[in-house]
Protein backbone atom coordinates (compact mmCIF):
# COMPACT_ATOMS: atom_id res chain seq x y z
CA UNK A 1 0.00 0.00 0.00
CA UNK A 2 1.30 3.46 -1.15
CA UNK A 3 1.67 5.63 2.08
CA UNK A 4 0.30 9.65 2.14
CA UNK A 5 2.35 12.15 3.67
CA UNK A 6 -0.38 14.77 5.45
CA UNK A 7 0.13 17.88 6.54
CA UNK A 8 -1.77 19.94 9.12
CA UNK A 9 -1.30 23.54 8.35
CA UNK A 10 -2.79 26.96 10.96
CA UNK A 11 -4.99 28.66 8.70
CA UNK A 12 -4.76 31.73 10.38
CA UNK A 13 -1.28 32.33 8.68
CA UNK A 14 -0.78 34.23 5.61
CA UNK A 15 -0.56 32.09 2.51
CA UNK A 16 3.00 32.68 2.33
CA UNK A 17 3.82 31.62 6.32
CA UNK A 18 1.65 28.30 5.31
CA UNK A 19 3.71 27.46 2.49
CA UNK A 20 6.74 27.84 5.01
CA UNK A 21 5.26 26.51 7.72
CA UNK A 22 4.39 23.27 5.78
CA UNK A 23 7.88 22.85 3.94
CA UNK A 24 9.64 23.07 7.80
CA UNK A 25 6.91 20.63 8.78
CA UNK A 26 7.76 17.93 5.64
CA UNK A 27 11.70 18.67 6.40
CA UNK A 28 10.98 17.87 10.12
CA UNK A 29 9.40 14.49 9.63
CA UNK A 30 11.64 13.36 7.17
CA UNK A 31 14.88 14.52 9.22
CA UNK A 32 13.14 12.62 12.44
CA UNK A 33 11.37 9.85 10.05
CA UNK A 34 14.61 8.78 7.53
CA UNK A 35 12.72 5.46 6.74
CA UNK A 36 9.38 6.96 6.11
CA UNK A 37 7.49 4.57 4.29
CA UNK A 38 6.52 7.32 2.00
CA UNK A 39 8.02 7.98 -0.99
CA UNK A 40 7.19 11.38 -2.15
CA UNK A 41 4.09 10.49 -3.69
CA UNK A 42 0.92 11.89 -2.45
CA UNK A 43 1.21 14.83 0.19
CA UNK A 44 -2.11 16.31 0.99
CA UNK A 45 -2.36 19.21 3.31
CA UNK A 46 -4.89 19.90 5.54
CA UNK A 47 -6.29 23.16 7.53
CA UNK A 48 -6.43 23.69 10.55
CA UNK A 49 -8.33 26.81 12.20
CA UNK A 50 -6.14 28.28 14.65
CA UNK A 51 -2.86 26.62 17.04
CA UNK A 52 -5.76 25.08 19.15
CA UNK A 53 -7.40 22.89 16.82
CA UNK A 54 -3.68 21.88 15.39
CA UNK A 55 -2.49 20.72 18.87
CA UNK A 56 -6.39 19.46 19.12
CA UNK A 57 -5.52 16.92 16.72
CA UNK A 58 -1.75 16.28 17.49
CA UNK A 59 -3.89 14.86 21.08
CA UNK A 60 -6.03 13.02 19.28
CA UNK A 61 -3.18 11.41 16.88
CA UNK A 62 -1.41 10.59 19.81
CA UNK A 63 -4.17 8.82 21.50
CA UNK A 64 -4.94 6.81 18.38
CA UNK A 65 -1.03 6.05 18.10
CA UNK A 66 -0.65 8.05 15.21
CA UNK A 67 3.39 9.01 14.56
CA UNK A 68 3.49 12.58 13.86
CA UNK A 69 6.06 15.39 13.92
CA UNK A 70 5.47 18.81 14.69
CA UNK A 71 7.26 22.10 13.77
CA UNK A 72 7.35 25.34 16.24
CA UNK A 73 8.22 28.22 14.50
CA UNK A 74 11.21 29.82 16.82
CA UNK A 75 10.47 33.75 15.20
CA UNK A 76 6.67 33.03 16.60
CA UNK A 77 7.53 32.38 20.11
CA UNK A 78 8.09 28.44 19.20
CA UNK A 79 4.22 28.30 18.07
CA UNK A 80 2.73 24.75 16.81
CA UNK A 81 2.56 25.81 13.00
CA UNK A 82 2.52 22.27 11.31
CA UNK A 83 2.41 19.04 11.74
CA UNK A 84 3.16 16.03 9.36
CA UNK A 85 2.11 12.17 9.39
CA UNK A 86 2.18 9.61 7.34
CA UNK A 87 -0.54 6.73 6.63
CA UNK A 88 -3.55 6.10 4.55
CA UNK A 89 -5.76 9.08 6.11
CA UNK A 90 -8.66 7.20 6.56
CA UNK A 91 -8.79 9.25 10.27
CA UNK A 92 -7.79 12.16 8.66
CA UNK A 93 -10.66 12.00 6.37
CA UNK A 94 -12.94 14.59 8.11
CA UNK A 95 -10.53 17.39 7.55
CA UNK A 96 -10.55 19.73 4.84
CA UNK A 97 -8.20 20.27 2.43
CA UNK A 98 -6.19 23.78 2.79
CA UNK A 99 -8.12 26.77 1.91
CA UNK A 100 -11.45 24.57 1.26
CA UNK A 101 -12.61 27.07 4.87
CA UNK A 102 -13.10 30.76 4.31
CA UNK A 103 -10.10 32.45 5.15
CA UNK A 104 -9.45 35.90 6.63
CA UNK A 105 -5.77 36.63 5.66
Amino acid sequence: MKHKLYVLIREDLTIPQRAVQAGHAVAEYLLHRPNTEWDNGTLIYLGMKDEDELSFWGDKMKLRGMDWVGFREPDRNNELTAIATVGDGKYLAQIKLLGDRQCTK
